[in-house]
């Protein structure tokens, strides 16, 4: 796989996945829109600039591991890595068909490349924590990336995971939030208020930062910075659920569901004239 240095590149391969997405959750007739969407950017980042991975060797031992928490939105992890080769495409449109690989939550047991069953949330950064242990015990040189959304902070199980990090000091450890302010059942602040996450963090003896989850760059340079902290680090990433598609941009209710044809459309053309708008960017 080519690694993407150039933004213009990565904006391109993030709006091809965009599509990607709509087309899938569509021809799945359910699913959920709003959390891949926003994510998107990040997952790009990752796969086409970031990560330490082989699509061809998906269980090379010198990986990095990369944990999806919230496996709801897996989605953005299935298109991400289809383009990335870890599949052809044209699976892409068997998500959550009987029989598939592509399950509505991520299973490792059917998918390569998929470190960690997930569903029920708060279970995600736990386990994150036990594999970047188990890298420092073993003298591994690897990262250990954990995208958690900001929902699933509502758990005490994910505090837990937390302290613990701290506790065994692991700098192998890069925590993502998916900070897009909505759950399924409303936004975060009505539902479990998290105020001063980033001082939550803090007095674990976490080093925090904050970016715009869509800025390739405050993406890549602040994970670059990470790699480098002698501490467990946690990027509270700023997300536009539905990023990309006006109409479901900061509505939870978008949250769960999948697009009807008419719907789907309406996206793919804001998609396509935003492919045009990048190809005119120098």
């Amino acid at each position: 796989m080519k690694k993407l240095t150039k933004i213009k590149e990565l904006q391109l391969m993030a709006n091809t996945i965009r599509e990607d997405l709509m087309i899938m959750l569509t021809n799945a007739g359910s699913g959920h829109c709003g959390g891949p969407l926003g994510l998107v950017d990040i997952f790009t980042a990752l796969y086409f600039n970031i990560l330490k991975h082989d699509s061809k060797k998906p269980n090379w031992d010198k990986r990095d591991r990369l944990i999806l928490s919230p496996g709801h939105v897996c989605p953005v992890r299935y298109a991400a890595m289809a383009r990335a080769g870890y599949f052809r495409k044209e699976e892409l449109l068997t998500l959550r068909k009987m029989g598939t690989r592509l399950q509505g939550h991520p299973s490792r047991q059917d998918l390569p490349g998929i470190e960690l069953a997930t569903a029920s949330l708060g279970q995600g950064l736990g386990a994150a924590v036990g594999m970047a242990l188990a890298g420092k015990l073993d003298r591994k040189k690897h990262t250990i990336y954990c995208v958690t959304s900001d929902g699933e902070h509502d758990e005490g199980s994910t505090w837990e995971a937390v302290n613990a990090a701290a506790k065994y000091k692991l700098n192998n450890l890069i925590n993502i939030i998916d900070r897009n302010n909505i759950q399924i059942s409303g936004h975060t602040q009505d539902v479990w208020p998290l105020k001063n996450l980033k001082e939550r963090y803090e007095m674990h003896d976490w080093k925090v930062f904050e970016i715009n989850g869509h800025d390739f760059k405050q993406i890549i340079s602040t994970i670059e910075k990470a790699k480098k902290i002698k501490q467990p680090v946690c990027i509270i990433a700023y997300t536009i659920p539905g990023k990309g598609v006006s109409f479901m941009e900061h509505q939870f209710s978008w949250h769960g569901k999948a697009p009807k044809a008419e719907e789907a459309a309406r996206a793919l053309t804001e998609l396509n004239k935003e492919r045009e708008r990048i190809m005119k960017r120098k």
